[in-house]
């Protein structure tokens, strides 16, 4: 840690610090005499004493459980420099004119930035966030961090909202909207029977030849399986303990599923996959079945990767119908 963080620190007037080695997390309704809060987490318990009101997070898509809670984080972390909150309409309009101040990128963590923005709840759930770092923004104010018995990023979306809304004392509301998205996704399942049980696979093809199959724990791939798609287990033995498989066009027999979606940033991947004489040979491929889905423009592909309570029902607008007209 630097001598200018150290002197930073020293400067803040400490918020409640997070407090490891407790096991219980205490129960909450509403903001109104919820506090003091308890939150379990990867790395221990944090006790939060009283509402927040200005928020951190540094999880890459925490911001959208908070800002469905009500609150309007002052910083955030950009995810490779798109600006999460300035381009995605599913939260446009809830940030408005005051957007945060950009305090990392992914799990590069600005300290000096953080400290000014003097914070009295951090909240770091859908990132990579170490025991270091934790250890040191517990020291600027309540921290929490990763869900506790998940892998980093792949926590599902109803853990990272639960625990948000533990964290703002606001454990009801979150769970009104848990509700809400989960019966969004019961509605697909019932009006497409016919996607239940059938197999699927989610790819990224990041360069030519090469190609990321996410495992079932990503939250793009647990976009689909909440439809009623299912992960065959040969790409859940190929992908392991990481949330992507990584393979060549060789490899691409592991992909010949009943349903296959690309995830594009390039507006000629889609050529570029479709030229692939591995790719021409899958009968997924013959049969038309494979989807190409932006990221951007328009971002489809964003919506399923943040996989939030603000996200998913944009996401479930755009893709069931891309999905419902493809289907054979």
């Amino acid at each position: 840690m630097s001598k200018l963080i150290l002197a930073l620190l020293m400067m803040v007037t400490l918020a409640a610090c997070g407090t490891a080695g407790s096991t219980s997390a205490g129960p909450t309704t509403s903001a109104s005499g919820a506090f003091p809060v308890r939150v379990e987490h990867k790395y221990g318990t944090t006790e939060i004493t009283r509402q927040p009101e200005r928020v951190v997070t540094l999880g890459l898509s925490d911001q959208d459980a908070v800002l469905a809670l009500g609150t309007r984080p002052v910083g955030a972390v950009d995810w490779f420099g798109e600006r999460p909150y300035g381009q995605w309409p599913w939260t446009k309009e809830l940030w408005g004119d005051k957007p945060p101040e950009v305090v990392g990128q992914r799990d590069d963590y600005n300290f000096e930035k953080i400290i000014n923005l003097k914070p009295d709840l951090i909240i770091g759930l859908y990132s990579g966030m170490t025991r270091e770092q934790y250890d040191t923004l517990s020291k600027i104010a309540p921290t929490v961090a990763q869900p506790k018995g998940f892998a980093d990023y792949a926590a599902p979306w109803t853990e990272q909202a639960k625990l948000a809304g533990r964290a703002l004392g606001l454990e009801a509301r979150a769970d009104s909207l848990i509700t809400a998205v989960g019966e969004r996704f019961a509605l697909v399942r019932k009006e497409h029977p016919e996607w239940s049980g059938r197999s699927v696979a989610v790819v990224d093809t990041f360069q030519p030849g090469q190609y990321a199959v996410f495992a079932p724990s990503d939250p793009k791939t647990r976009f689909l399986t909440e439809l009623g798609y299912r992960v065959p287990d040969a790409i859940v033995a190929a992908a392991g303990d990481k949330n992507a498989a990584e393979i060549s066009s060789e490899r691409l027999d592991l992909v010949d599923v009943d349903r296959l979606v690309f995830l594009t940033s390039d507006p000629a991947a889609e050529a570029r996959v479709k030229a692939d004489r591995v790719y021409q040979n899958l009968n997924v491929a013959k049969a038309g079945r494979a989807l190409f889905v932006p990221y951007a423009s328009p971002p489809v592909g964003a919506a399923v990767s943040f996989n939030t309570v603000l996200s998913i029902p944009y996401a479930i607008d755009q893709i069931v119908p891309l999905l419902a007209a493809g289907t054979r």
